[in-house]
């Protein structure tokens, strides 16, 4: 028997499934294992301890795995692939097979089929596949300069908003809930963690942001509405590059923000649907890790599968 195992590497949490050909058999959970993020040392305890998790739960050793797929941003980038190949080369035996985190999402929603995808986690990407196999992105690009409605951006945003608020001389409810995510106790802290180098875990914010907002927080819910227009225009740009004269195309969201925050699903396929009426909505979240173990179970040629 083949055992078969698909990585999820995101910027803050590593999913792992190991399965045979055609049951999954362990999953396991870990920590972040964007090497580009958290360096390639964090990367590899991380991998490693979602590989031994999935394979205790599938009572199977590492070294028993056949093929691996990892999906990570900056995947088909040839440095950030070597990377994590240097890194599973230690930890599992056979072929290893690495991707951009989007094409494991593209695969988990449609498999072969045409379709865009919007992930965000905690950056953000929108990607797509034409009925002729015309690929095409939007965003991705970093935190510093991108990522869209991602974690990073709302927690980003938030802060911003409510420095804003205080220089106009007031004391948004909202504050307390983002220096109780960072652990502080000042405003100056707080601008002091938002300016550190290397740069700050605004991530870390998006489930204070997503309670307050559950709880009618006026700030939180406008920014949680603007990730939800953000996201749905990357979107947009994808499916008018693909599929410029056809209305019902299909999409699908990916991703933590997606998962944990109604409002921005919501505001995203609403917005999507001004300019595309028909579109077709996935009505769940992918879970792009089973796309990773999609294509370990298949003949993977380099080249074939995607590029970031």
């Amino acid at each position: 028997m083949s055992f078969f195992a698909g990585i999820d590497g995101g910027g803050s949490t590593t999913r792992c499934v190991v399965g045979d050909e055609t049951t999954i058999l362990g999953k396991g959970e870990s920590g972040p294992s964007n090497v580009i993020r958290v360096g390639e040392s964090n990367a590899r305890d991380s991998l490693a301890n979602a590989i031994k998790l999935a394979c205790l739960e599938a009572k199977i050793e590492p070294s028993q795995i056949h093929r691996i797929c990892v999906g990570i941003a900056g995947g088909g980038r040839s440095e950030t692939a070597e990377q994590v190949r240097r890194v599973l080369s230690n930890i599992v035996d056979g072929d290893v097979e690495v991707v951009g985190d989007m094409v494991i999402a593209l695969e988990a929603a449609f498999g072969k089929h045409p379709g865009v995808i919007v992930i965000a986690g905690t950056g953000s990407i929108a990607y797509g596949r034409s009925a002729s196999g015309e690929i095409a992105r939007a965003g991705g690009w970093g935190f510093a300069i991108s990522d869209e409605g991602s974690a990073h951006w709302i927690g980003r945003t938030a802060v911003n908003e409510i420095l804003r608020l205080r220089d106009e001389g007031q004391e948004p409810e909202l504050m307390k809930h983002l220096l109780a995510a960072w652990q502080l106790e000042t405003w100056e802290q707080m601008i002091l963690a938002a300016n550190a180098s290397p740069a700050a875990d605004f991530a870390k914010l998006f489930p204070n942001i997503v309670a307050a907002a559950d709880h009618r927080d006026a700030i939180a819910s406008d920014v949680l509405t603007r990730a939800g227009r953000e996201l749905a225009g990357l979107g947009r740009t994808v499916i008018s590059r693909l599929f410029p004269d056809k209305q019902d195309v299909r999409v699908a969201v990916a991703g933590g923000v997606f998962r944990n925050a109604l409002l921005v699903r919501h505001v995203f396929y609403n917005q999507l649907r001004l300019s595309h009426p028909k579109i077709l909505a996935n009505a769940t979240t992918v879970e792009p890790v089973h796309g990773a173990l999609q294509i370990a179970r298949r003949v993977m040629k380099a080249g074939t599968i995607g590029v970031d």
